[in-house]
């Protein structure tokens, strides 16, 4: 877009006052690929189509969609980037320049063309660095929305020492950005207040947390039969896990705590759903305690097959790891099992604590501790006159507090702000909300 184009936008901000606001919202990934980062953006989409705004998706070259440029995926149209090319793209750290080069070119295409009004930048910072840099010279306000911080991710995955050379520098990368963004969203409270510590203005970020539809998750029925037969379990006695197999997500203190919750509940079992990188240490684990009979590894299932497997599960775990990542991001997956009825046992990390009120909507116990999870596993297995209450109200908090329709409803407030400085004004938006 030249210097022209520019002013003349900058200069008649009502002309697109008839037509719904135009977000192009830049990712890391989507669809056909299934994580909880693409049930996210799938959420945020949906509900701000139900406001009446118009939305556009482009992902990064992560995506691995070759050369594809755009593609359509029922409903959802996405732009894509291609790969990036040459020398540059194959090695270490230097990749990441060139991924941000391959992703600024095909944004700044992208842009000419669709001429959005807002740039809404998703995680991780290699997505909001070239958003950044596209939107300003463009004179479209971006609004940065972190999920996670790439640091920690990267250190979690073990391609950076935490606190060493290489998570420093992408730590100042992610607060570069941070400061440059004309808004700031975030996910959780716990990585709100790092922001903070790191000198973003309060006013500047805006929360918005996780949630569940509820049209998709309803309180699980009858157990299925079949699964029940299947995996011989018994009803009241099924422990259960939906989501990735990575490190933080702390399985191997699970299946630890197993031989012991098994000497006092013979008949109970446990559920894995779901996969990832430590599957099969996982799975060897499990031969290793004797334990191959009592837990069973489901694989991943189609989303559409997610509800069935719930109905046979009775307690969901999540006995996440201390770290700074489970300290400051809240996931999704307890927030999924309260809407559906089931009970939660949760390790007591900052970002389960954002959800979970211990004794109340579920239970916590001491993050780290294998032994605290089987006291914890043991005290809930044998009082199931106390699941009811606490069920119910775990789903009331869903219902009250953590819809998708209540949290996307936070954007309008973000993006009247941003237009409203771009154009120097500061009031509302002239576009159709």
């Amino acid at each position: 877009m030249n210097d022209t184009a520019v002013m003349q936008r900058t200069a008649q901000p009502d002309a697109h006052a008839t037509r719904p606001l135009r977000i192009l919202h830049v990712l890391d990934h989507s669809l056909p690929l299934h994580s909880g980062y693409t049930f996210r953006t799938l959420a945020i989409l949906q509900q701000q189509r139900a406001l009446g705004w118009e939305t556009l998706h482009l992902t990064g070259p992560k995506q691995g969609s070759g050369d594809v440029r755009e593609e359509r995926i029922g409903e959802w149209l996405f732009h894509r980037t291609p790969p990036a090319d040459g020398w540059s793209a194959k090695l270490p750290l230097v990749r990441h320049r060139a991924l941000m080069r391959a992703l600024r070119a095909r944004l700044a295409e992208v842009v000419e063309r669709v001429r959005p009004d807002i740039l809404h930048a998703h995680s991780p910072v290699l997505n909001a660095l070239p958003t950044l840099d596209v939107g300003h010279a463009a004179g479209i306000p971006v609004v940065y929305e972190v999920r996670a911080f790439w640091e920690d991710a990267a250190a979690d995955l073990g391609t950076a020492q935490e606190w060493g050379p290489r998570y420093r520098l992408t730590r100042a990368l992610e607060t570069r950005a941070l400061q440059r963004a004309d808004a700031v969203t975030t996910i959780c409270e716990g990585l709100r207040s790092d922001m903070l510590a790191r000198g973003i203005p309060a006013g500047k970020i805006t929360v918005i947390p996780n949630a569940v539809d509820l049209t998709q998750f309803r309180v699980a029925g009858t157990p299925d039969p079949a699964l029940m037969a299947q995996f011989g379990l018994t009803r009241g006695a099924t422990l259960g896990f939906a989501g990735s197999f990575y490190a933080y997500e702390g399985l191997y203190l699970l299946l630890r705590a197993m031989p012991l919750v098994l000497r006092a509940v013979p008949q109970a079992r446990l559920l894995l759903l779901g996969g990832g990188p430590r599957d099969a240490s996982l799975r060897a684990l499990a031969k290793q305690l004797g334990i191959e009979d009592a837990v069973h590894f489901t694989g991943r299932v189609p989303h559409a097959e997610v509800a069935r497997y719930y109905s046979a599960m009775d307690v969901m775990v999540y006995p996440r790891i201390p770290r700074r990542l489970t300290e400051l991001v809240t996931p999704l997956k307890p927030l999924e099992a309260m809407a559906m009825g089931k009970l939660v046992v949760a390790s007591d990390v900052g970002g389960h604590r954002e959800l979970i009120r211990d004794g109340e909507n579920g239970h916590l116990f001491q993050a780290g501790s294998s032994d605290a999870l089987v006291r914890c596993l043991l005290d809930v297995l044998q009082t199931p006159a106390t699941w009811n209450a606490m069920v119910t109200r775990g789903r009331a908090f869903v219902e009250r507090e953590r819809t998708w329709q209540a949290s996307v409803a936070h954007y309008r407030a973000v993006y009247d702000r941003v237009l409203g400085r771009a154009r120097g004004a500061g009031g509302g938006s002239p576009w159709k909300t």
